[in-house]
């Protein structure tokens, strides 16, 4: 990891521990490397042209959806059963970069993100706390955002507690890639092969007390080869609902 001259010393070398990695003064010629400045913590990759992305909540694309779009009508929430009303648990189990978590905790739902990937979680984490202090921490307080992995947090007996909804985005696995090429290229090199899916859908529908929501690429088959109970369309996505009601 890397620290910039504005970057919060004290800062940087608690997170440098908390990863495990070692904190340089001096940018890698090449490789993966994380850069910590004063704007917040980047995945970058050496070489030329050098590629970096953050978590961002509140400014380019991302910010322009939460802007603009009205979420009680995305294809996401709607799939979630979020409506004028009701607004249930959601665990994201396969957060990412959050996206998808931030569109659903605008449409105010509580959401849980689960991220296996320590250094992703790291980025996460600091995507929220800036969203926090620039204007959106109305949103985010409905964010939890936890290091699991989903297969295993899914497997804990939660009892009464277990949440309402479980969202899958298996983005880096088979055919579908719903990350923008550049950020795509940085976590297919920084990742290891994804969880096995047909476990992570068995163990959601076995912990969702209502529904398991599913995105995929709009002609991809359903994961696992599950056949939903029904499915919301979208222009290049889908999403694939699978009905667990348990009351």
């Amino acid at each position: 990891m890397v620290a910039a001259a504005d970057a919060d010393p004290a800062a940087a070398q608690a997170l440098a521990r908390r990863l495990g990695v070692e904190l340089c003064q001096t940018t890698p010629a090449t490789g993966l490397y994380l850069w910590l400045d004063a704007s917040g913590l980047a995945l970058c990759q050496a070489g030329r042209p050098p590629m970096s992305m953050r978590a961002d909540f509140i400014s380019g694309a991302q910010g322009y959806r939460a802007a603009h779009h009205g979420h009680h009508r995305e294809a996401i929430a709607r799939a979630c059963g979020i409506r004028r009303g009701h607004r249930p648990w959601i665990v994201d189990a396969t957060a990412g970069l959050g996206r998808d978590a931030f569109v659903l905790a605008t449409a105010g739902a509580p959401v849980t993100l689960l991220e296996r990937s320590a250094v992703v979680h790291a980025l996460l984490v600091d995507g929220l706390q800036r969203a926090t202090t620039g204007g959106a921490a109305d949103r985010t307080a409905r964010m939890d955002c936890r290091h699991a992995d989903a297969t295993e947090w899914l497997a804990q007996d939660v009892g009464d507690e277990s949440p309402a909804v479980i969202y899958l985005d298996p983005m880096y696995s088979g055919r579908r890639r719903a990350a923008a090429g550049k950020e795509l290229a940085l976590l297919q090199a920084l990742l290891m092969p994804a969880t096995d899916e047909s476990v992570l859908l068995e163990r959601a529908r076995v912990a969702a007390m209502d529904r398991v929501v599913v995105k995929r690429h709009r002609h991809a088959r359903p994961l696992d080869d599950q056949t939903p109970d029904y499915h919301l369309p979208g222009r290049s996505t889908r999403f694939d609902v699978y009905r667990t009601r348990k009351d």
